[in-house]
């Protein structure tokens, strides 16, 4: 992201701000995000942007994800070398990685998805919340649900109305449309890219690999809930009145919220994905 002289844009302040709290984190604080939707002010634990500083020890996952192998050819097969790919500096890759994921999906959100700018850097930033069980919205902002937050009361019980299912099946239709082996490729091809993104913000190649696994992982450790949902209104905002369900990472409540169906949809994309980066 590029600024000028006397003005420097939203994107430009946000990414910023990303880093920061990147370089925080790294410094020994852990954050905790909880982020609204504006579009859905009584949505499920949804709370104005707070950003939690909490001394922990913290523990940063490595993990590897093996490059594509080398296979050797016959002689008498043997093709032309192809040029190999000359990869653009950071600051100036966005649209070489627009270009480069067009095979990716032809989805209206995806595409919708990738005009934002600073595109590694953001997803760097939105990847590192995600495997620690937030998501960074405002970072990365992925389409959210257009109709309201909506409950019904049984008695004095309040149940989540199974019809807030359906407000998510638009982004999730988008997530499904992702070629998960497309990415791999993509992932591997953008390595460097994606390595210079996260060491920016002070992680290794390897804590970079692990952060995507765990990021992946904390979507497949979601459980799946097919029977109603109790909730509780004691304060401003709706809770899960299952205190093992309220217990759950924020990311892990968003993926509850889109229903028992979405979820399983949602979890067996984040296991093809998965299976794809670790079987190149």
């Amino acid at each position: 992201m590029k600024s000028t002289d006397k003005k420097i844009n939203t994107s430009t302040i946000i990414a910023a701000l990303g880093v920061v709290v990147a370089m925080i984190v790294v410094a020994g604080l852990v954050y905790r995000v909880q982020m609204a939707e504006e579009s859905d002010p009584e949505a499920l634990g949804s709370t104005p942007e707070v950003v939690e500083m909490v001394i922990e020890k913290l523990v940063i996952p490595e993990a590897e994800i093996p490059a594509p192998p080398v296979v050797a050819e016959p002689l008498e097969t043997l093709k032309p070398v192809p040029e190999p790919i000359v990869l653009p500096g950071l600051d100036n890759s966005d649209g070489f990685i627009r270009e480069a994921t067009q095979g990716i999906s032809l989805h209206p959100h995806f595409t919708r998805w990738l005009t934002t700018d600073d595109l590694l850097r953001r997803s760097a930033s939105y990847l590192d919340g995600l495997s620690r069980g937030v998501v960074l919205s405002k970072i990365f902002p992925l389409s959210g649900p257009q109709d309201a937050f909506a409950t019904h009361k049984d008695s004095r019980t309040i149940w989540l109305n199974a019809g807030n299912y359906e407000r998510y099946n638009d982004t999730i239709d988008a997530l499904l449309s992702l070629d998960t082996s497309a990415i791999a490729d993509m992932f591997h091809m953008a390595r460097p890219l994606l390595e210079a993104s996260f060491a920016e913000m002070g992680y290794s190649p390897r804590q970079m690999e692990g952060i995507i696994l765990q990021g992946i992982d904390r979507v497949l450790s979601t459980p799946i809930i097919v029977e109603p949902i109790e909730l509780t209104h004691e304060s401003v905002f709706y809770e899960f009145a299952d205190p093992d369900l309220e217990g759950l990472l924020p990311l892990q409540k968003q993926v509850l919220r889109t229903g028992p169906e979405n979820t399983q949809k949602l979890q067996q994309q984040a296991l093809a994905l998965k299976t794809a980066l670790l079987n190149p």
